[in-house]
């Protein structure tokens, strides 16, 4: 159960307000460390919220109980990155998956088309690579 902090406004809801997105980092991690919330985290999880507190990044899109913590570090990474995140910030991605669908963002090809739950890792590391040959030898 959500624990609601002032009229039905939980803390995931408090985090996409603009009010909170307003308040500097040091002010928004006292809010969320001190919080209910907070605890019903794991370590390693609340070691990856910590850090995007640190990096100032919208936790709204990842401090969630649905992704485990390797989950969470993609995630992250790709938010420090301004990666379109929304694209592997899905819980149908393994967090491998979501690696291969950051690396192939970072790199600018098209994720579009491997960045689909039916293939595993590898596939999509052969196909990440696939498209990097391709934009090499097209460029050759």
């Amino acid at each position: 159960m959500k624990k609601e902090i002032h009229n039905n406004l939980t803390i995931e809801n408090l985090m996409k307000t603009k009010y909170f997105k307003q308040l500097d980092r040091d002010k928004k991690g006292e809010i969320l460390i001190n919080s209910d919330w907070f605890k019903q985290f794991n370590y390693y999880q609340k070691e990856e919220i910590k850090i995007g507190i640190k990096e100032n990044l919208d936790l709204s899109i990842y401090a969630n109980l649905k992704f485990d913590w390797e989950q969470m570090d993609e995630i992250r990474m790709g938010l420090k990155e301004n990666l379109d995140v929304s694209i592997y910030a899905k819980t149908s991605f393994y967090w491998e998956q979501m690696l291969e669908i950051r690396l192939g963002l970072e790199a600018n090809l098209d994720v579009s088309l491997y960045a689909n739950p039916e293939y595993n890792w590898e596939q999509m590391k052969e196909l990440r690579l696939k498209l990097l040959e391709e934009r090499k030898n097209k460029n050759e």
